[in-house]
């Protein structure tokens, strides 16, 4: 059978005995982080994980070999869930239905940690309709030549753009060198309009700071700047989820930041061995985020504005199907050679 612990882990219904097997793996081997300090990262920041992610359709990406190694995305729940781990059904771009993960607890959370799963990818809908959003997500992307720096006054500008539209901006570090930005909204639009949302949203963006930001999909054309991805704002299309690990080097973790403090931060700071007395002493930024949800509609009427002032749909990821208005998929070089 191998080396395997049992943790019990806190939760609404008492403790839970969740089996981990192989605990002194290790995931990141620059730090030394093993598979049990995951799940002790995991149960220490767990009340905060699980308001940002539970309840939600969530795909796990999964490090079998460590962070160095190989890894696969899960979107069904892998074999051998336990009994009190819930699933829901959604509906992919290519209309087929599938089961997904829904993490109510944080042993759900350390039971994928099992799984050897390191990032969380969590749908910004809910399990109970999963066809609405409730969130408006940007990620500001930092291109070759940029770096985090150059998404602070990005994101700060895009919060400013959100308030005129009648949304409340939260803010996370992606891990990486980016910044996302999220808005709740009334679960009341589907994916395409809340896409159409964000793309108003980041087309204002780039109106405003045309040296800094840019919407182009093809990356031959953003040159320096940063790229306000507008495509996370698909159905079946998500970012790594508020507190979760990052499969890089030193153990990064997409960590939630007030706006305050925004200009002092080093997103490299925060790791799986730091934010849980970061989350301690400092508390959770998004505790109240979905206490007043805000509404799409001014962004959308900033959408029908472009509409007729000539700026159409933009590019889908390749994996789509062919969409209604949508320009051609190839790259603007090689169309200018065609």
């Amino acid at each position: 059978m191998g080396e395997a612990i049992q943790l019990s882990v806190p939760g609404p219904h008492g403790p839970r005995k969740v089996r981990l097997s192989s605990p002194s793996r290790v995931l990141w081997p620059d730090l030394g982080v093993t598979k049990l300090d995951l799940a002790e990262y995991v149960i220490a920041v767990g009340e905060a994980f699980v308001a940002a992610n539970g309840e939600r359709p969530v795909s796990l990406e999964r490090y079998p070999d460590g962070v160095g190694g190989e890894s696969f995305f899960s979107k069904n729940p892998p074999r051998g869930a336990p009994t009190w781990a819930r699933s829901v059904t959604v509906t992919y771009p290519s209309a087929r239905a599938h089961p997904q993960l829904v993490i109510d607890e944080v042993a759900t959370a350390v039971w994928a940690v099992q799984m050897n799963t390191v990032v969380f990818h969590p749908w910004p809908s809910r399990a109970g309709a999963s066809d609405f959003p409730d969130q408006l997500r940007v990620d500001l992307d930092p291109q070759p030549g940029t770096d985090f720096g150059d998404a602070v006054p990005a994101a700060r500008e895009l919060r400013e753009i959100l308030a005129e539209a009648g949304l409340t901006a939260f803010l996370k570090t992606s891990g990486n060198r980016g910044l996302h930005v999220y808005a709740p909204i009334e679960p009341a639009h589907e994916f395409l309009d809340v896409r159409h949302a964000v793309i108003a949203a980041a087309r204002e963006l780039e109106r405003r700071m045309p040296e800094q930001v840019t919407t182009s999909w093809w990356k031959e054309d953003r040159g320096e700047k940063v790229f306000a991805d507008f495509n996370q704002a698909n159905r079946d299309r998500t970012i790594a989820g508020a507190y979760s690990p990052r499969a890089l080097p030193h153990a990064p973790v997409s960590t939630p930041v007030t706006w305050e403090e925004l200009g002092d931060v080093d997103p490299r700071e925060f790791t799986v061995r730091t934010v849980p007395e970061r989350l301690r002493t400092a508390g959770d930024p998004w505790a109240h985020m979905h206490d007043e949800p805000g509404s799409i509609e001014t962004l959308l009427e900033w959408w029908e504005r472009d509409l007729r002032d000539g700026q159409g749909e933009l590019p889908f990821p390749p994996d789509y199907p062919k969409m209604p208005g949508e320009p051609p998929r190839v790259q603007p070089s090689r169309a200018r050679k065609d």
